[in-house]
């Protein structure tokens, strides 16, 4: 993990095209903004952490020959 100290303003580049900026400090809450193109996903980590285990589910799932043929009559 790298990290990083920056000041309110202050700017880090991630690949060419994606920027984090400091907006703000409050006590021990930090207010980012990001900057990045709308083809790349952006989620807090306990979302993300939810559709993984979403999707982890769905794919587990047992669809019953009856439940398909059901789905498209």
């Amino acid at each position: 993990m790298l990290a990083l100290s920056r000041k309110v303003n202050e700017s880090i580049i991630i690949g060419n095209d994606i920027e984090i900026t400091i907006l703000e400090i409050k006590g021990d809450q930090i207010k980012i903004g990001i900057n990045a193109p709308k083809s790349v996903p952006i989620y807090r980590k306990e979302l993300y952490l939810q559709i993984q285990e979403s999707n982890k589910e769905a794919a587990s799932s047992e669809i019953s020959k009856e439940n398909l043929k059901n789905l498209f009559n």
